[in-house]
């Protein structure tokens, strides 16, 4: 989401600008209050407000609508109260390490039971955990 507030800001400021980092900074402020479609309204109507042409104003609308349509898995001031991580990419990164990297090797064809099976060694592997279960020969 922080991509798509970054490339509105920018329709807005140029990129060396502090003024684009204090306008994504107040608007991830009240994302994480659990106001991402006041967020959405109000860089619309900056945009029309700024006459924006199309092209300038696309990034805007395209994060507005990733902000809209989203906005039922954007209550992370609920998940915040929850005690719940709302770093995505940190949870994509370690999927991605942990996953994909293993399982999608060229030519590689999984079983549901096998891809499970080396995805338990690897997760074991990876943690170091691994070594407190000795050797598998």
């Amino acid at each position: 989401m922080i991509e798509y507030l970054w490339k509105a800001a920018f329709a807005f400021y140029s990129d060396t600008s502090q003024q684009a980092e204090v306008w994504v900074s107040k608007r991830l402020l009240l994302i994480l209050e659990g106001k991402s479609s006041t967020v959405a309204g109000g860089m619309r109507g900056s945009a029309t407000k700024r006459q924006l042409s199309a092209s300038q104003r696309q990034p805007v609308d395209k994060c507005a609508r990733y902000l809209l349509n989203n906005a039922a898995y954007l209550k992370y001031h609920d998940y915040l109260k929850a005690g719940l991580p709302i770093a995505t990419g940190v949870i994509e990164g370690a999927c991605r390490h942990l996953i994909k990297d293993r399982m999608d090797i060229t030519g590689a064809r999984w079983s549901l039971m096998g891809a499970e099976a080396v995805l338990r060694l690897r997760s074991l592997y990876v943690s170091g955990d691994g070594k407190s279960i000795g050797p598998f020969t």
